[in-house]
């Protein structure tokens, strides 16, 4: 029987558009065949998932109606919060814009019925004042996944917001995750950023704009007012620095920035942070049960003090682990990997763009007539930690964007499950080297469940599939003690 053309190329589109949902294969179609195009044009239409697939923004309408309360709540207490400090300006997206700092509406009911959240202020060392707030476990809570019961003091983890202007409220749905399952979690804004001062408080200089921008810039600053720009890697090497001391601080060892009515001396959960001395850290030397994470400039931040800071037994970036040969937005010279290292990347960046420009860095696109290169992920930052013999994990989540990891309503685009699957991988990352629970076995799942809010309280459960969400175009791997495997799913690195 001969088919017609017309029912011919229904069957190809059929059969291409739902490629991207079965395990990704180096024997697919290649860039000359037009069912490659197809098929990225799916992968296109999917990292707008977060806000047009099923579940998403748009498709919930628990999800709106939330959002109309949330905006304007969040927006007057950034505003009386300015108001109440008037030499401390934020002049910021997150202060002015609606919705920048809100992230997920459905999430609003979490304090105080999943875990327990307070807002703090602390200085960083050139006297800018920064903003965020600590998450932990309720009393007497359980893992909403096992059920058994959470018992302190927990492992810390210190989380760096990403660059160009990025908030620290983007960034809670991760931050609750964690504190739900057993986790104390400080996010901030760096200076400059969020709700957090713009300018730095130096020396006699006693208004505005409190520093002296003809001085000579310090090191790693681009002027005489520290920390302005905002957008500069030393800004969030000294964030993540500074927040470190904060989270670490207790009442009788003040955090050292401290010095105005308008910081907290101390973590306010000091009592809930395990100080114990971990004897079976992953790493000699390094026997505080700390974490760092980071996104976007502040994945390079954490990258870079992960080798410098002995307070650090593990590190989590978010598009992109920067080794020592990573160039470009996320530049890593000098980067030494010592502690095991969880990279979550990207395969698109601020953009979604077609498969004949993906090559350079996903952060800046270049022209690809060949197609992607299987290895760019790899080369960011895993083979350095590999090479080093340091363990680590590569994750490439299929249709992500670089905005995969920031929460914001509507308009930035992310893919469906990205988000989901990046909290599992980072649970269960520092399950294993701040509590030394799960192992390899755990890490290496194909099969996953996740809970995610839908609107009024409620949280209901996503069964997720690794291989599917997983990109066919740049190469997942893992570097775990004696085992590897540098292509888990058959990519063609």
């Amino acid at each position: 029987m001969r088919l017609r053309p017309a029912l011919c190329l229904s069957a190809l589109l059929t059969a291409v558009l739902i490629a991207p949902h079965a395990p990704a294969s180096a024997d697919g179609p290649t860039p000359s065949d037009p069912a490659y195009t197809i098929r990225d044009t799916r992968n296109i239409a999917d990292a707008y998932g977060r806000i047009t697939g099923t579940g998403g923004q748009l498709q919930n309408p628990a999800y709106l109606t939330a959002l109309s309360t949330e905006v304007p709540a969040t927006s007057l207490a950034q505003l009386l919060t300015q108001v109440a400090s008037p030499t401390r300006p934020a002049l910021t997206a997150g202060q002015f814009f609606p919705g920048w700092n809100v992230g997920n509406p459905l999430r609003a009911d979490w304090k105080g019925t999943r875990g327990r959240m307070r807002s703090v202020a602390f200085t960083n060392r050139y006297g800018a004042l920064l903003r965020g707030h600590v998450y932990a476990p309720l009393k007497g809570a359980e893992d909403p996944y096992t059920g058994k019961r959470l018992r302190g003091p927990f492992p810390g983890v210190v989380l760096t917001e990403g660059s160009i202007q990025g908030s620290e409220g983007m960034y809670e749905w991760l931050a609750q995750d964690l504190a739900e399952r057993g986790y104390v979690v400080l996010t901030y804004d760096v200076q400059g950023q969020g709700t957090s001062e713009t300018l730095p408080h130096e020396g006699p200089v006693n208004a505005l704009p409190f520093c002296n921008p003809f001085a000579e810039p310090n090191e790693d600053e681009m002027l005489g007012c520290p920390g302005v720009p905002s957008q500069q890697l030393g800004n969030f090497v000294v964030g993540t620095k500074d927040a470190l001391g904060f989270f670490t601080s207790t009442p009788k060892r003040h955090h050292r920035g401290v010095g105005t009515g308008e910081s907290d001396a101390f973590n306010p959960y000091w009592r809930l942070f395990d100080r114990s001395r971990d004897r079976r850290t992953a790493t000699p030397g390094r026997t505080k049960r700390i974490a760092i994470i980071g996104h976007s400039l502040g994945a390079a931040a954490v990258s870079k003090v992960q080798g410098t800071d002995k307070r650090v037994a593990a590190v989590v970036a978010l598009d992109k682990l920067a080794g020592a040969a990573s160039t470009g937005p996320i530049e890593g010279t000098g980067n030494k990997p010592v502690v095991p290292a969880l990279a979550v990347q990207s395969e698109y960046g601020f953009t979604v763009s077609p498969w004949y420009l993906s090559g350079g860095s996903s952060l800046v696109p270049e022209p690809s007539p060949d197609g992607p290169d299987p290895m760019r992920e790899r080369a960011s930052g895993f083979e350095s930690w590999r090479a080093a013999g340091v363990d680590s994990l590569l994750v490439v989540p299929r249709a992500s964007t670089h905005l995969e990891y920031t929460d914001i309503p509507l308009v930035l685009p992310a893919s469906r499950y990205g988000q989901d699957l990046t909290s599992i991988y980072v649970q269960r990352w520092l399950d294993r080297y701040l509590k030394h629970r799960g192992g390899s076995k755990r890490l290496l799942a194909k099969r996953f469940r996740y809970l995610e809010p839908t609107g009024g309280g409620q949280w209901s459960p996503v069964r997720l599939r690794r291989d599917p969400l997983l990109s066919f175009y740049y190469c997942s791997a893992y570097s775990l003690g004696k085992r590897s495997d540098l292509d888990i799913t058959g990519v063609g690195c």
